[in-house]
């Protein structure tokens, strides 16, 4: 949300002009508290690769991310159904736009492949306007590739009537571990 007041001080507006800006969640303007360290490498198995346009590697041209690293970004919970599994479920992950800006992604969109190599392109910006999380868990147990995990894209489909439309439904990942920006 961009707020646009008329200071009558340029002096206060330089002041206050973050606290106007910090509930923007637009690619160049949010910047988590995972973006603003350093990314090391993992130290486990690897959940997931990010590649393309990204300004933070650490791997040959590319992010790579395991189960630990991933807990480290802030955990969100979301309600919602989805067209797969039968009535609401109670979701918990990590919001996609934090994660694509630790890696300073910069493009218009993501190119998402999953294990089973279903491949599906999603509007970078699917992930700034809306609370799209990389879900971890389902109902309170930890997602493996058994039952969609260990990574699903989930959107907040109950809270946005424009996310009911199948077009969506195409871009809910489950087993995701990759992603291209471009």
């Amino acid at each position: 949300m961009h707020l646009r007041v008329l200071l009558p001080s340029l002096s206060i507006g330089i002041l206050f002009a973050p606290l106007l800006w910090a509930d923007d969640h637009s690619a160049e303007g949010h910047l988590p508290a995972a973006a603003e360290r350093p990314l090391s490498a993992p130290s486990g198995p690897v959940l997931l690769t990010i590649t393309g346009a990204i300004q933070h590697a650490n791997a040959k041209d590319s992010a790579q991310f395991d189960e630990q690293m991933l807990a480290t970004l802030e955990t969100h919970t979301l309600a919602t159904t989805t067209s797969v599994t039968d009535g609401v479920n109670q979701f918990e992950g990590f919001l996609m736009r934090d994660l694509l800006d630790w890696v300073g992604a910069q493009g218009d969109q993501v190119i998402a492949t999953a294990l089973n190599d279903y491949i599906v392109e999603i509007p970078l910006e699917d992930f700034y306007q809306y609370d799209v999380l990389a879900a971890t868990h389902m109902d309170g147990e930890a997602l493996t590739p058994r039952d969609k995990g260990p990574l699903w894209i989930v959107y907040p489909r109950d809270d946005h009537r424009e996310l009911q439309d199948i077009r969506y439904d195409y871009r809910w990942v489950w087993q995701l571990n990759g992603l291209e920006v471009e």
